[in-house]
């Protein structure tokens, strides 16, 4: 087994009576991207800020390489960090941006020199050293910025949403030349994002984070599919949720005055006759007028995306979302829908955690 380079344990903070960060415990391997995911307020900028050094946990550990740096200021750590902001500096060019944290080392005009090469190129920036930071794009300014955490060779490489201020198209773009970027450097790389799309494309594991709390952490497969609790379900991609309870051959789904057992994912064991969240993805259901299993509504609305395209069910009690598969043209009035018969399952929790 690889032996961990970062491992944070029972990480703690408070601003005042606020508590921002509940006994975080995570690890990262040597060359592992970990993107930390969540809404506003999870807590994942102070979690970051935590490691960098810029905030000081009341409680906890930070070791990077078997070495507690807990306690140890940002200068000291020798983690490079790539601020939502860039923080570039526009009264100077390209090349001099790139070269300020080797100059704050001390090292040697030659060594520094070539170092700007190498990382230039690297991000694709090379031929640009003369230019003003105001005269090139803002995808270029995030290369740069890029260029200039890596110049003094970090251990660790800490991305602060750092595509949040590029348009859509050139942030997917971006995305994938940062990820072949990073895995060809081999740097142990967290991030910060609320962007789902953005954390399951860059992180080699999703670290979601809600109300200071680490609700679950593991591969964008695990997360969308494997979900440990009511949050992560909702939280991540598209869902719908009805009430039921457990029963013998699987969960009743209660809408109104419908009734039917379906066949349900749990991460944990659920009793008989226990209340549950029922919890069910677009892709888990199909429009099928087949037996027991359906549950009958009307189409309220619909959602076409060109690849993809969705229709709202009201089904008395709740609304569910079913997705359509090709380019078919969506039906009206009433339906019936039911889960697929293979593929992802329905999920239940147990509604003491809703």
């Amino acid at each position: 087994m690889t032996e961990a380079f970062l491992r944070i344990d029972s990480l703690g903070h408070s601003f005042g009576e606020l508590e921002v960060l509940r006994d975080i415990s995570f690890e990262a391997e040597p060359g592992e991207i970990v993107a930390l995911l969540g809404p506003s307020g999870s807590g994942k900028t102070t979690l970051l800020r935590s490691i960098a050094g810029f905030e000081s946990p009341q409680r906890g550990t930070i070791e990077v390489e078997g070495r507690e740096v807990t306690k140890l200021p940002p200068a000291q750590r020798g983690f490079g960090m790539v601020f939502q902001s860039y923080a570039l500096f526009p009264h100077l060019d390209v090349g001099a941006n790139v070269r300020f944290g080797l100059e704050a080392q001390g090292a040697a005009p030659e060594t520094i020199a070539s170092r700007v090469a190498e990382v230039l190129e690297l991000v694709e920036m090379k031929g640009f050293e003369a230019r003003k930071v105001s005269e090139i794009s803002g995808g270029q300014q995030q290369r740069v910025a890029l260029a200039r955490a890596l110049a003094p060779s970090p251990s660790l490489l800490m991305l602060d949403e750092p595509l949040s201020n590029l348009d859509p198209a050139l942030r997917e773009r971006t995305r994938r030349e940062l990820r072949e970027a990073l895995k060809a450097i081999g740097i142990t790389t967290l991030l910060v994002t609320h962007e789902q799309e953005e954390a399951f494309d860059l992180g080699d594991r999703v670290a979601l984070l809600h109300e200071g709390r680490l609700e679950q952490i593991g591969s964008a497969r695990q997360l969308y599919q494997e979900p440990t609790s009511l949050f992560v379900a909702e939280f991540v991609g598209r869902s719908s949720r009805l009430a039921g309870s457990v029963c013998e051959g699987g969960v009743e789904v209660r809408c109104a005055e419908q009734r039917v057992v379906w066949d349900c994912w749990s991460p944990e064991a659920l009793d008989r006759g226990a209340t549950v969240a029922v919890v069910v993805r677009p892709e888990a259901l199909e429009l099928s007028d087949r037996g027991e299993h359906v549950l009958r509504g009307r189409i309220v609305g619909e959602r076409y995306l060109g690849a993809a395209q969705w229709i709202r069910i009201d089904l008395g009690g709740a609304e569910i979302e079913v997705e359509l598969e090709g380019a078919v043209a969506p039906p009206s009035g009433d339906v019936a829908v039911a889960p697929r018969r293979s593929g992802l399952r329905p999920f239940a929790f147990a509604a003491s955690g809703s």
